[in-house]
């Protein structure tokens, strides 16, 4: 497919919004177990996107599996075994951390998530090292700017005012850097729809027996009830509309352009949290200057970090 970087950016900012709106609904079903959570999440978007699948391939009426081309189907499980898995770390790691700030504090839960796990689009170009890329000094200084940013965005108590969440978040936004680069390469052979539903059948059954394991004692059925529309939001919205906007936008944009432009997940998330605190849907959130003057950093260095990328192509349009 064809790049096209403005058409990509429009559909990865329309990702970004549902995924901020989104670390709200994670914050209101913190009552349930966090790998329950994405295992529900999970598998309603895998039934919302298998009819979307279908109605995708009405006329040729394709399977999800191509069993006539070995090659293929080889590329299609590997392909979904391996972005499952990936988002699987990536998820739980985000909703564990959501799920550990503590909740008698007044602690900005959708911002710090939100902008920690936003810190995927400094890792991305960062990552590309491993593949041989040459790395732009503006790239590294917007490297240190980010850890500034993220210095301040969780250490400004000192050390011991280090919520756990947030050193999760961070390991999510290594798993959702690689997420990124694994879809990149993938999206073209398996295809958008197909690929973003069968990871999420991955990502599901991971999680179940990831539950099934470790929470199977600390189920409250209630309390799953209680959450059921944060949930039903997090499936269908978040998982089958939101990831399917993103592999079908990165068929459109660079890896590079593509972070750049769901990096304002963070914003949304922090607007998000304030919103409904505002309307009394979660607890009152604020942000301490401190906090503020780190968030400023981080998205800072998450558009710096692009510059040479965008430069770059201006001069070859040019």
């Amino acid at each position: 497919m064809q790049r096209n970087n403005l058409k990509g950016s429009i559909i990865l900012g329309t990702a970004a919004l549902i995924w901020g709106l989104a670390f709200v609904a994670q914050s209101m079903a913190d009552k349930v177990p966090p790998f329950l959570v994405n295992c529900l999440r999970s598998f309603i978007s895998v039934v919302f996107l298998w009819v979307l699948f279908r109605i995708q391939n009405r006329k040729t009426n394709e399977p999800v599996f191509p069993k006539n081309d070995p090659a293929k189907l080889k590329t299609v499980l590997r392909g979904s075994v391996l972005c499952g898995a990936v988002l699987t770390v990536a998820i739980n790691f985000q909703q564990f951390g959501i799920w550990l700030y503590p909740s008698g504090e007044s602690v900005a839960v959708e911002a710090h998530a939100g902008f920690l796990t936003a810190l995927y689009v400094v890792l991305v170009p960062l990552f590309s090292l491993f593949a041989g890329r040459k790395i732009s000094p503006v790239v590294w200084c917007a490297v240190a700017v980010a850890m500034v940013g993220f210095y301040l965005l969780c250490f400004q108590h000192g050390i011991d005012g280090v919520y756990l969440g947030d050193l999760l978040c961070f390991i999510c936004a290594i798993a959702f850097s690689l997420h990124i680069l694994a879809v990149d390469r993938l999206v073209g052979p398996i295809g958008g729809v197909r690929l973003s539903m069968l990871q999420f059948a991955v990502c599901g059954i991971f999680s179940g027996i990831l539950s099934l394991v470790f929470e199977h004692s600390t189920v409250s059925w209630p309390a799953v009830w209680q959450a059921i529309l944060p949930i039903i939001y997090l499936g269908i919205m978040s998982s089958g509309v939101a990831y399917t906007l993103q592999i079908v936008g990165q068929q459109y944009a660079e890896p590079a352009i593509a972070s750049l432009a769901m990096s304002p997940e963070s914003v949304f998330a922090a607007l998000g949290g304030f919103v409904a605190g505002l309307l009394h849907i979660t607890e009152k959130r604020t942000l301490s200057v401190g906090e503020l003057i780190g968030c400023v950093l981080v998205f800072a260095a998450i558009i710096f970090a692009q510059l040479p990328e965008l430069m770059h192509r201006k001069k070859a349009e040019a």
